[in-house]
């Protein structure tokens, strides 16, 4: 199995650079590769802020990777349920911060917009300081 970075998925999913691309696509469909979730965390920045996808279409677009069937996450379900919330409106990293805080008595953030969309969605509560 091969650890792959951030670059390798971001040129598989846009195909903006055609050498490049077509390396980390015949990498990535010809061996068992390993993704860390800060490697995911990383792609969705780059996709979100680089090539401006929106939530719908990162969420879509992650989960679609991770489904391909020699790719293995490091905590598929965590991602599952992060991409799942990010669907729902919250921003990746949010979701993966609140998954990782499950146990705890709350989660504390100044940003009013995460706790409103964080609070209908996890049973961890989300509130401001």
């Amino acid at each position: 199995m091969l650890a792959i970075d951030t670059n390798l998925i971001v040129r598989y999913l846009t195909g903006d650079h055609p050498q490049q691309s077509a390396k980390a696509r015949g990498l990535i469909d010809g061996n068992d590769v390993f993704v860390a979730t800060t490697v995911l965390l990383e792609t969705e920045w780059v996709l979100r802020s680089v090539y401006d996808y929106k939530n719908a279409e990162l969420a879509k677009a992650l989960a679609e990777f991770a489904g391909l069937p020699r790719v293995t996450l490091e905590d598929a379900p965590l991602a599952a349920k992060a991409l799942d919330w990010m669907a729902e409106g919250l921003d990746f990293a949010d979701a993966l911060h609140l998954i990782k805080a499950q146990g705890c008595d709350a989660f504390v953030s100044f940003d009013q917009n995460f706790a409103k969309a964080a609070n209908a969605l996890s049973d961890v509560k989300v509130r401001t300081p």
